[in-house]
């Protein structure tokens, strides 16, 4: 039988750190994925800050780390974590990672919606007199908004994956919530429970992120 009167409080504060965790890394990983991205971008060859050296190793560092299955990483860069965040147990813990490793997932689509730009489009804006950066941010960002906020939404579901991943080694969450008192204790109940909310915040973010693009695509 499950006790949900003693159960019910630490399932409530396990969506509360699972969505923590998520919001947190879509925001830090989005933003300086963002920049990564924006420069794997701008350095390819014939792009508006192109330089060859730069972009061979931007990308040498992101298809190093992109790969990693994320519990690997998670373990693997224990020590730096372990020494930025005092612990490597905990929801803290476990976003310092998510944060690195959606960084990198970030940049690469960032990176290939901005190629899909028109060409054209940069040329027209190179010829009015416009400077790199303003191409960058206010013709080709402009232009790939809908697919970027659709990329962005695929990699929150990923972030929301991995923050179940987390929660096998301590990281909190639904993860932890499901393994230590579904798993471990044969409650498929409480694994069914846990699981059907993954879903439900899943649907959410894609139905935001969808209704966001199509409103992008419009204007």
């Amino acid at each position: 039988m499950t006790d949900w009167n003693y159960l019910r409080p630490i399932f409530i504060q396990s969506i509360g750190e699972t969505l923590f965790m998520a919001l947190v890394t879509l925001l830090v990983g989005g933003i300086c994925g963002l920049v990564l991205g924006v420069f794997l971008y701008a350095t390819r060859r014939g792009g508006v800050l192109a330089n060859r050296t730069v972009n061979l190793v931007l990308n040498v560092i992101v298809n190093i780390v992109r790969p990693i299955p994320f519990i690997i990483f998670m373990t693997a860069i224990a020590p730096l974590t372990l020494e930025v965040i005092g612990t490597t147990i905990g929801v803290r813990a476990a976003t310092f990672p998510l944060c690195i490793a959606a960084t990198f997932a970030m940049s690469r689509i960032v990176e290939q919606n901005l190629v899909t730009v028109d060409p054209g489009v940069v040329e027209a804006a190179r010829a009015m007199g416009a400077g790199p950066w303003r191409i960058l941010f206010d013709v080709v960002a402009r232009e790939a908004l809908g697919p970027l906020i659709l990329g962005y939404t695929y990699v929150l579901i990923a972030i929301v994956d991995m923050t179940a991943i987390a929660g096998a080694i301590g990281g909190g969450g639904l993860g932890q919530f499901a393994i230590t008192y579904g798993y471990q204790r044969f409650n498929w109940t409480v694994t069914a429970v846990a699981v059907v909310t993954i879903i439900v915040l899943v649907q959410c973010a894609q139905f935001l992120g969808n209704w966001l693009a199509r409103k992008a695509l419009r204007r």
